[in-house]
């Protein structure tokens, strides 16, 4: 094979026809961020967004702005937004709460409407938060639920008829593996069940068509691919099939059927307006729909095939330049098998990590030895990937990853 050169990486970049998007965005001058899998960067029209929110519609116009700029129908106006985005219908998508809330939310949801049933099957190396959400959930149900978990390869096994849901996350924290969501969706309907799929770490990123594989609830985040800042508001799907029978038990006033009645009992609502709980951060929904509607603009299979070709290319980078320095990689090397990252595995791992930081590489570590690498194609160059392997390579190489200050650990890896 021919060896890589900076030249081709370049070459790449004058070609690609998502360049443009870089500019809506802020990159730090001499920065390399590869963490837009954990948190997106900033665009630039967001800081104008929130002032406009903040200086203007809740300073000038104070209250009257739920309905002066309907601030009221932020929830349901983002998220039918976002199901442009993965594959579903108006009025099957609200922006609200966090990621765990919601998966509680959908979880409880789906094992009222089948209450006959005891197992949800799980990812037993799942993102912790969706492992530990469910264990409570089903503490709190009294334990007459249990979770099965398997691992990948046991997915379409552990689904039974004893089986009331399988929530799993379409593309894995660490590995960066995918799941078959329509096999896998396939597979619990034919048993019976329902699905609740994590689309943290794919809106955004890789197209998904929620509606074409049939599935019934999904939950994700607003702050890696979708560039909604830090903490930014999650979204719920639940398919319209389902909207009828959905309930949840977080029943706050602006899930009610006529919230401004006040009336003293709970009158479930209409659609996706069940799976809202209270009153919603107006600001964080207003900067979230900044990066949605960036993400609303691109073509999502040409950010896809970018990020393909960008993982290819950085796993063969990482070969012909780190060869000797006993990196793993524990991503998929088939494309389609993974998400839009690339993990590596090394013992110093951690070390490694806050030398390529301070280098200006910025990606992340989870324990106990994976260093992620995230690619995100509407702001991430070619030479990007080049680069950030070539200052990895003389990390090795001059052994700058030993200096001790590198093994001192911070509280966010």
């Amino acid at each position: 094979m021919t060896a890589l050169t900076r030249e081709d990486f370049l070459k790449l970049d004058r070609g690609d026809q998502l360049a443009p998007f870089r500019k809506e965005f802020y990159i730090p001058k001499g920065v390399i961020y590869m963490d837009g899998n954990s948190l997106g960067v900033m665009p630039k029209a967001t800081a104008a967004r929130v002032r406009e929110v903040t200086e203007v519609d809740w300073a000038h116009h104070l209250i009257k702005s739920w309905n002066t700029a309907d601030w009221f129908n932020a929830p349901r106006r983002i998220g039918d937004k976002i199901a442009g985005i993965i594959g579903a219908e108006k009025g099957e998508v609200v922006v609200t709460d966090s990621t765990s809330i919601n998966l509680f939310k959908a979880i409880s949801a789906a094992l009222v409407i089948k209450s006959d049933r005891s197992v949800i099957v799980m990812e037993g190396s799942n993102f912790p938060t969706d492992n530990y959400i469910t264990q409570g959930l089903v503490a709190f149900l009294g334990r007459q639920h249990k979770i099965r978990f398997v691992e990948k390869d046991g997915i379409m096994d552990a689904i039974d008829n004893s089986v009331a849901v399988v929530s799993l996350t379409d593309v894995h924290y660490k590995t960066g593996h995918r799941q078959n969501m329509k096999a896998i969706t396939s597979k619990a309907h034919q048993q019976g069940a329902l699905t609740v799929w994590d689309l943290c770490h794919s809106t955004g990123a890789i197209p998904i068509d929620l509606n074409e594989i049939r599935a019934d609830f999904a939950v994700g985040c607003g702050y890696k691919y979708l560039n909604g800042g830090p903490g930014a508001p999650a979204f719920i799907f639940v398919a319209k099939r389902h909207q009828d029978k959905v309930k949840q038990p977080l029943t706050g006033w602006w899930s009610h059927r006529s919230p401004f009645d006040f009336t003293r009992d709970y009158e479930i609502g209409e659609g996706i307006n069940r799976m809202l709980c209270g009153t919603q951060p107006i600001v964080s929904l207003c900067a979230l729909e900044v990066g949605v509607d960036i993400m609303a603009r691109a073509d999502i299979h040409k950010i896809r095939e970018k990020s393909k070709r960008m993982g290819d290319l950085f796993i063969a980078a990482v070969e012909q330049k780190c060869n000797d320095n006993d990196f793993d990689i524990v991503s998929p090397r088939p494309a389609d098998q993974r998400g839009s990252q690339v993990s590596l595995s090394h013992e110093n791992g951690y070390a490694i990590m806050q030398a390529l930081i301070e280098r200006g590489v910025i990606g992340d570590f989870r324990a106990p030895d994976i260093l992620r690498f995230g690619l995100t194609p509407l702001y991430l160059r070619y030479v990007d990937v080049w680069d950030a392997v070539d200052i990895l390579s003389d990390i090795m190489v001059k052994d700058i990853w030993k200096a001790p200050k590198y093994s001192v650990r911070v509280a966010v890896t």
